[in-house]
This record gives structure tokens, sequence and C-alpha cells, in this order.
């Protein structure tokens, strides 16, 4: 029997693999570890594909220094857009227009370290009124807010909190320096203990090593996080990343397969960069991925909605919630 076999085995059983188990695991032949991701997928999973869409509900002019980010104020990109927070109205309009297309749910988005207070209370009116008019989940990523906030969002009618880890800890000074990464976990703390669910992933190809990425997920792990966003670095000019090689689809469809080794229940969900492969994340899909955000990305193009239902029902598929 193969190590991968042996480890897919062991998690059939309802074990978990260690990180010394993962790194052996990252050199294994790839189409076996696809092959057994996507058994793992299917067998604790299920058909079922977990399908979101996010909206850039407050745009530019971010104090942090995150070196992808074609938002923030530290670099001179080609995103000049800036405004402030979208408005109850448009936020229901669109909210709407992505329930109507199929879409699960519906993630608000906002640039900055944190909303002020008087956003965070034009943003409980938005969720309150989106969940009163539109069959849709809402989920938010509001940065580094604390519980007291989280209980006013969880109260309006948001479900789910999103904040990426983006890298392992050790690897993450390199991606930011006006926050840290002790931030990022509290945050997600506060937000399980209001008894929101939490989603946290991270961008692949900022210069990280397997092992970063295998760390990342661990600590995902740790915190009770049930849905994982998989980002492939789209290297913005302006930035400091922009002339970093984005990822394969080999080295993709490797990472996905060994997520999902080390978070058998999880969604793991495609998300910005997709776009870059040339499948549009096919070969993902099958390597143990079981969700994605659909539709434009924050300031990127992305895949439409049509085109992923499309490739959805091909690959044999279920559009329908996935909670872990």
């Amino acid at each position: 029997m193969s190590f991968t076999e042996e480890m897919k085995d062991k998690i059939l059983r309802g074990k978990w693999i260690g990180r010394e188990e993962a790194l052996r695991l990252a050199e294994e032949p790839l189409e076996e570890l696809r092959q057994a991701a996507d058994e793992i997928r299917r067998k604790v999973c299920g058909s079922g594909f977990d399908l979101c869409t996010i909206v850039n509900a407050k745009c530019g002019r971010c104090s942090e220094d995150c070196r992808y980010c074609a938002q923030s104020a530290h670099y001179r990109t080609a995103c000049e857009e800036s405004y402030p927070l979208l408005s109850t109205q448009e936020l229901l309009e669109d909210a709407r227009r992505n329930a109507q297309q199929g879409v699960l749910r519906y993630s608000i988005v906002t640039s900055g370290r944190r909303l002020s207070e008087e956003e965070v209370e034009q943003a409980c009116e938005s969720i309150r009124r989106i969940r009163a008019e539109v069959p849709i989940e809402v989920c938010v990523s509001f940065g580094l807010l604390d519980e007291v906030q989280f209980r006013k969002i969880k109260a309006a009618g948001a479900s789910r909190v999103h904040c990426n880890l983006e890298s392992s800890a050790r690897y993450f000074p390199s991606v930011c320096t006006t926050h840290t990464y002790e931030e990022k976990i509290r945050t997600l703390q506060a937000a399980k203990r209001a008894g929101l669910s939490i989603c946290s992933g991270g961008i692949l190809g900022l210069g990280e090593t397997m092992e970063d990425r295998i760390d990342m997920v661990l600590t995902a792990r740790e915190l009770g996080v049930k849905s994982i966003p998989v980002n492939l670095l789209n290297p913005i000019p302006g930035t400091p990343y922009e002339n970093r090689v984005p990822l394969d689809n080999e080295e993709a469809c490797r990472c996905v397969a060994l997520f999902r080794f080390l978070i058998p229940d999880a969604s793991i969900r495609l998300a910005g960069g997709r776009g870059l492969l040339g499948d549009k994340g096919e070969a993902c899909f099958l390597s143990g991925a079981n969700a994605a955000i659909s539709g434009d990305m924050l300031t990127t193009a992305g895949i439409t909605v049509e085109t992923d239902m499309e490739l959805l029902r091909s690959s044999g598929f279920e559009v329908k919630r996935h909670d872990g």
C-alpha cells in the first residue's frame, strides 16, 4: 500500500493526519494524491458544491500594507476607485441578483483595517434587509472587529465571518506589517464566540514554502475553520508582488488535495486567481475542492456564475450549502 493510500484510509477511519505526514504527502505522486483527495471529498462531503459570491462593498484607501493588494494606499496601482460603504439598497439589489442566479452565499467585503462603529450599524441594517427579503446566506469580511461587534452582526442575520490568515505565522510578516497574525487569530476567535461560523484560508504564490501552506491550514484546523478559501496570487502591477510567477495548475491541484487531507470535512473553496488557470479550476474541483467564489473578485475579473454552474454540472456536482 502506498503512503497516499495509507493516509487516505486513516482519514476515512475518522482520524486526522499530522504535520509530518502532510509534508511527506506533499512529495507523493500528484495523480494518486488527487484521486485520493477526491475520494475523501466524495465519501466525507458527498457531491455538494458550496457556491458564493463577494461584493466590494467599500473600496480603496486601505491603511494596511498587504503586499498583494491593489487597494492598499501604500502602493500605486491601476485601482484608483475609492468609495464608502455601499447603501443598503445597493447591497440588497446586488444580493437579489446573485440569489436569482442560484448563488448560496453572499459575502459583503470591505477595505480597511476595520469598519467604524457607524459603519457596523449601517452594515447590520443592510444584512437585516437582505435576510428579510432575499433567500441567500450573508457572510461578512469587515476587518479586525471584536466580539461585541460580531454579536451585532450575528443578530442582524449574518452567518459567517471571513478573515484570511494568508499564510503561516512564520511567513506572515513578509506579507503584511501593519497588523499581526495574532490579531487575525483573535478576530476569528471573537467571531466564533459570537456564534458565527468562520472562513479563513490564504493566498498561494507569495513566496511561501509548502511547509508554510500546510502550517496555515493546520492553524485553521485548530481554530475550527470549515471554509478554506484557496487564492492564487494574481500579481498586480504596482504592488511588491507584481513580478511573481503565478502557480501552475499542477501546484494548485497539489495544494488543494493536501488541504482536503488536512481538513476532510471542510469546504475547500477556490477563490481569487482561479481565472488564471486555463481550465477555470476544473482540475482542482476533481482534486478535493468542493466550493468556490464565483463572479468577479474585489478588483479583478472572475468567472461568471453561469459559466461556473455549467462547469459544476458537467463535473458531477450539485450546488448546495456545505457547512462542514
